[in-house]
C-alpha cells in the first residue's frame, strides 16, 4: 500500500512539473508572438523595399539611357518582380499560384502568364462555343479565332500553344536555374521593338514587354531643316520648334506651326469661294475649297427633252440615261426608241432564275420583280427521316424530336427535325462554383466550371486600402497593407500613441517615454511600462492533473517607474572631480584616487585613497594635509650636489641637506693608484683643483707613439709627443746608420740616404741573380733535351735495344749529374753574405 502510493505522489509532481514547464513555454511563444507582430509588416515592408531598390538600381541606367521613357520599363520591371516574388504569378483560368518548374504560356498582347493545360482548354473549349451557330451546317469547317483571358487579344486555331518555350521563344522546355528569372532561358532576347525600328531586345530572356530601343541614331528634325543629331532610338523624332513653312493642301498658303510630326494640318483661314456648279458664293475655310450647293442642275440634256437632275457638279452633264440602244425587262431583246417613249415588252418567255435557284419564271416578259416559285417538289426534311410533295418556296420541317446528347452530356437535343448537328445546350449550369458563393451563370457544359467572374473586396482594418480579388480567394488572400495611420486610441497613460500604419490585432506596446513625475521632480526618461507582461504566480492549486489551469502564466500590469537615473554633478570626498551620478544615489563618493595633499615635509603627497579631510585655515589651505592624511615615513630623496653619489643621513625634511664629509674613492689619472679624498671636496672643487686631486704624483706609465715611455707626472688628457730620446736611423739597404733625436725622426724632418758604395753593392748583387736566373734557365733546357732523347730512343723499336745490349754503357756519377744544380747557388748565397758583412762593418 505505502508503494501504490508513493508512486500516486511521484505521478502527481511529475504531472506538476510538466503542467509548470508548459505554463511558461506557452506563456513565452505567446509574448514572443505579441513582441515580433507589430514588426513582422515591417520587416516584409522592408524586404520588399530592398527588393525593390535592387530592382530600380539594375534599370536605373537603362532609365538614363531612354530620355526618361521607362512606360514600357515599369511594365517590364513590375513583371519581373512578380516573376521573382513566391506565389505572385497566378494563372487566371484556374486562379492558382504559378511555380517555377510547371509549363507556362504567355500571352503576346498583354504577357500575362498561364498554365500550359489551362490555355490549351481555354482554347479548345472557346473554339467550340464560337464555331457552333445553332443553324449552322458546316460547323468545324471556318477558321474561327480564340481569345485571351484577360486581354482578348484574337489567335487563330493554328496558334493554339503545344509546346512550353521561354519568354523570348529560344529554347523549349527551359531548366530550372534558381539563378535566373523562373521560365527564362538566360540567353539575350534578341526579340524585335515594337513598333519595329531595326534593332533587337539586348536583356536577358525576361517576362513581360522589351523596353524601349536604346539604341544612339542620328536623325533630323520632324521638318528636315536642322542637322542630324544623335539620340535614343526609342525616342528618335523630335522637333526643332521652327515653323513648319510646308505648302498646305489649299496651295495658297504655309504651315505656320512649330516643327510637328505627320501631314500639317488644315488651313485655318476663311476666304469666299464658289461652288462647284459655280452659282452661289460663300465664307469658307480655304481647306475645303471644293463644296456643293444643294441646288439640281436642271440644265437641258442633248436630247431637248429632259433636264440634269444631279446636284451641283461641274463639267457637261452628259448624254440622256433614255437615250440609245435600250433592252426590254426580260434583256432578251433590244429597242431603238426615242427619249421620250418607254420600252415595252417582247412577249417572249421571262425565264429568269426564280430565288429558289433551281426554277425559272415561266411568265412573259414583265417589268418588277418575279413571283416566288410554286412548282412542287419532293421534299426531304432536315433529319432525313420524312419526305413529301409541296411547293418549292415552302420549308419542310418534320416533327420529329432529336433524343440526341448535347455537348453537355446531360441533355436531350429535343429540337424538332434536327439536322444531326444539334446546337450547344442552351440551359443555365447552375453549379456552385469553387468560391463556394455564386452559381455558374454559363450554359451547361461539359468538365469543370470557370471560375467566378466576381470580385470581392479585401480591406485593411480601417477600411480605407482595398484589394479585388477574385471570388472565393478572399479567404486565402492577405489583408493589404494599409499606408494610412492607425487610429485607434492609446491603452498607456499618454494622451496619442506612436505613429504606425493600420494594423489587425492588437497595437504594439508603446515605446514613449514615461514622462511621469517622479519623487526627485524629474520625469521618467524610461519606456511607456503601463501594459508590460508579469508572470502571474499560482494563486490557485490544482487538485489534481485532471484540472486545468485557468488562469494565464502571465498578466497584462503597470510597473512602477524606475530609478531615477538623471545625472547630479556631484564632487567626491577628496574634491578631486565632478562626475554625474544618477540621481536615486547622488552623494559624497569615493574618486579611487590617491589623496595628493601636501605633506609636512613639503616634498610628498598623502598617499591614501580619495577620504574626507577637515579644512585648515579656510580656502588658503586647500591643498595642505588634513590630520586624516597619512604622516610621511619615506627618506629623504632631495637632490645632491652634482658628483655626489651619497644619500642624505637624515629623514624626509623640508630645508637644505647638510654637507656630505664621507671618503670617496677615485683612481688617479694613469688608472694605477687609488686615492681617497672627501666628498665635498670633489664636488665643490672647480676642473683645475679636481685636476690636481686626482693626480698621485708619479711618472705617467703611459706609452708614445713612438713606442717610448712618457715622462711627464701623472696627468690628465693626452700625452705630449716630443721625445727627446735617441734614436738609430739606417739607410734604405741598410749598410750606414746614425743616431738622432726621436721627435724628430718621427716628424721627417731627417733622413739618411745611401752612398756610391751602397749602390756599387746593390748592383753587384743584381749581376749575381741575373746569372743564377740564365744557369737555372740552362738547366732546364738541357733537362728537357735528356727527355726527349729518352723518348725518341723507346721508339726505336727492339733491334735498338738489342744494339744497346752489345755495347757499354757508361754511367754518369751523382756529382756529375747535379754539380750546376748545387755550386752555383752556393757560390750566390755566398757573395750575397759577404756584401752584407762589408755594408755592415762600415
Amino acid at each position: 500500500m505505502a508503494l501504490i502510493l508513493m508512486y500516486f505522489y511521484t505521478e502527481l509532481s511529475s504531472q506538476k512539473k510538466f503542467d509548470e514547464i508548459k505554463k511558461a513555454n506557452q506563456a513565452a511563444a505567446k509574448k514572443f508572438v505579441e513582441d515580433q507582430f507589430s514588426s513582422s509588416s515591417e520587416e516584409e515592408e522592408d524586404i520588399e523595399g530592398k527588393h525593390g531598390k535592387i530592382l530600380a538600381k539594375t534599370f536605373t541606367t537603362y532609365t538614363n539611357q531612354t530620355d526618361g521613357d521607362a512606360s514600357e520599363l515599369e511594365r517590364t520591371k513590375q513583371y519581373v518582380n512578380e516573376a521573382f516574388q513566391s506565389g505572385a504569378l497566378t494563372c487566371l483560368i484556374c486562379i492558382a499560384s504559378v511555380k517555377r518548374n510547371q509549363a507556362v504560356w504567355s500571352c503576346s498582347g498583354c504577357f500575362c502568364i498561364f498554365h500550359m493545360p489551362c490555355i490549351q482548354k481555354w482554347a479548345k473549349d472557346s473554339l467550340f462555343l464560337i464555331s457552333s451557330p445553332l443553324t449552322d451546317d458546316d460547323f468545324g469547317k471556318k477558321d474561327y479565332p480564340w481569345p485571351c483571358p484577360k486581354c482578348r487579344f484574337e489567335y487563330k486555331r493554328s496558334e493554339t500553344p503545344t509546346r512550353y518555350y521561354c519568354y523570348c521563344g529560344k529554347v523549349e522546355d527551359p531548366e530550372l536555374d534558381p539563378w535566373l528569372v523562373p521560365h527564362s532561358c538566360g540567353q539575350v532576347c534578341e526579340r524585335e521593338f515594337k513598333p519595329p525600328c531595326g534593332h533587337k531586345c539586348l536583356l536577358l530572356c525576361h517576362p513581360g514587354p522589351c523596353p524601349p530601343c536604346p539604341k544612339m541614331v542620328a536623325i533630323a528634325c520632324y521638318c528636315k531643316k536642322a542637322k542630324p543629331v544623335p539620340r535614343r532610338c526609342s525616342t528618335k523624332e523630335w522637333s526643332c520648334q521652327l515653323p513648319c513653312g510646308r505648302k498646305l493642301p489649299c496651295g495658297q498658303h504655309t504651315c505656320e506651326n512649330p516643327c510637328h510630326p505627320g501631314n500639317c494640318q488644315s488651313c485655318p483661314r476663311v476666304s469666299k469661294q464658289r461652288c462647284v456648279c459655280g452659282r452661289q458664293i460663300a465664307e469658307r475655310l480655304c481647306a475645303s475649297p471644293f463644296w456643293q450647293c444643294e441646288q439640281v442642275c436642271g440644265r437641258t440634256l442633248p436630247c431637248g427633252n429632259h433636264t440634269c437632275e444631279q446636284v451641283c457638279h461641274s463639267g457637261p452633264c452628259g448624254e440622256c440615261p433614255r437615250s440609245g440602244k435600250r433592252p426590254c425587262p426580260c434583256e432578251k431583246s433590244m429597242f431603238f426608241l426615242p427619249c421620250t417613249e418607254d420600252v415595252p415588252t417582247c412577249g417572249d418567255s421571262c425565264d429568269k432564275v426564280l430565288e429558289c435557284g433551281i426554277h425559272r419564271c415561266s411568265q412573259r416578259c414583265h417589268r418588277g420583280l418575279c413571283e416566288i416559285c410554286r412548282q412542287e417538289v419532293e421534299k426531304q426534311c432536315r433529319c432525313g427521316k420524312h419526305t413529301k410533295r409541296m411547293p418549292c418556296h415552302k420549308p419542310y420541317l418534320c416533327e420529329t424530336k432529336c433524343t440526341k446528347i448535347r455537348d453537355c452530356q446531360k441533355h436531350q437535343c429535343k429540337r424538332k427535325c434536327c439536322s444531326g448537328n444539334c446546337p450547344p445546350c442552351d440551359q443555365l449550369c447552375g453549379r456552385t462554383l469553387g468560391c463556394r458563393n455564386h452559381k455558374c451563370p454559363s450554359v451547361c457544359h461539359r468538365g469543370s466550371c470557370y471560375p467566378c467572374p466576381e470580385t470581392v473586396d479585401v480591406l485593411c482594418n480601417c477600411g480605407k486600402t482595398v484589394l479585388k480579388v477574385p471570388c472565393g480567394r478572399e479567404r486565402s488572400t492577405k489583408p493589404p497593407k494599409c499606408k494610412k495611420l492607425c487610429s485607434r486610441p492609446p491603452t498607456c497613460h499618454h494622451p496619442s500613441q506612436e505613429k504606425h500604419n493600420c494594423h489587425f490585432g492588437p497595437c504594439p506596446a508603446c515605446r514613449q517615454s514615461c514622462q511621469k513625475v517622479l519623487k526627485c521632480s524629474h520625469l521618467c526618461p524610461a519606456s511607456c511600462h503601463d501594459e508590460a507582461l508579469v508572470k502571474q504566480t499560482g494563486l490557485h492549486q490544482p487538485a489534481g492533473p485532471w484540472e486545468q489551469p485557468s488562469e494565464p502564466a502571465f498578466i497584462q500590469t503597470a510597473l512602477p517607474c524606475p530609478p531615477c537615473q538623471v545625472p547630479i554633478p556631484t564632487q567626491c570626498l577628496g574634491q578631486h572631480e565632478v562626475s554625474p551620478l544618477p540621481c536615486h544615489s547622488a552623494g559624497p563618493y569615493s574618486c579611487k584616487r590617491f589623496c595628493g595633499r601636501l605633506l609636512d615635509c613639503q616634498n610628498h603627497t598623502c598617499m591614501k585613497e580619495c577620504h574626507k579631510f577637515t579644512k585648515v585655515n579656510g580656502n588658503a589651505d586647500r591643498q595642505k594635509a588634513s590630520p586624516e592624511c597619512s604622516p610621511c615615513e619615506e627618506a629623504c630623496t632631495k637632490p645632491r650636489p652634482p658628483g655626489c653619489p651619497h644619500s642624505c643621513v637624515l629623514p624626509c625634511h623640508p630645508d637644505q641637506c647638510p654637507p656630505c664629509v664621507q671618503m670617496l674613492k677615485i683612481k688617479c689619472h694613469c688608472k694605477l693608484t687609488n686615492l681617497y679624498i672627501e666628498c665635498i671636496k670633489i664636488t665643490c672643487a672647480d676642473l683645475k683643483e679636481k685636476d690636481l686631486l686626482s693626480s698621485c704624483k708619479n711618472q705617467c706609465p703611459k706609452e708614445l707613439s713612438c713606442g717610448h715611455r712618457c715622462k711627464e707626472i701623472c696627468h690628465s688628457g693626452d700625452c705630449p709627443q716630443n721625445c727627446n730620446q735617441k734614436v738609430k736611423l739606417r739607410c734604405p739597404c741598410k749598410r750606414m746608420k746614425k743616431e738622432l733625436q726621436c721627435s724628430k725622426v718621427q716628424e721627417g724632418q731627417v733622413s739618411l740616404e745611401c752612398d756610391t758604395l751602397c749602390k756599387e753593392m746593390k748592383r753587384k748583387a743584381s749581376e749575381i741573380k741575373e746569372a743564377e736566373a740564365k744557369a737555372a734557365i740552362e738547366e732546364e733546357k738541357r733537362r728537357q733535351q735528356a727527355e726527349l732523347e729518352a723518348f725518341e730512343n723507346r721508339l726505336k723499336g727492339r733491334r735498338k735495344n738489342k744494339r744497346r745490349k752489345d755495347e757499354v754503357e757508361v754511367e754518369q756519377s751523382v756529382w756529375q749529374k747535379y754539380k750546376n744544380f748545387i755550386v752555383l747557388p752556393v757560390c750566390g748565397v755566398a757573395v750575397v753574405m759577404l756584401a752584407w758583412l762589408m755594408a755592415y762593418n762600415n
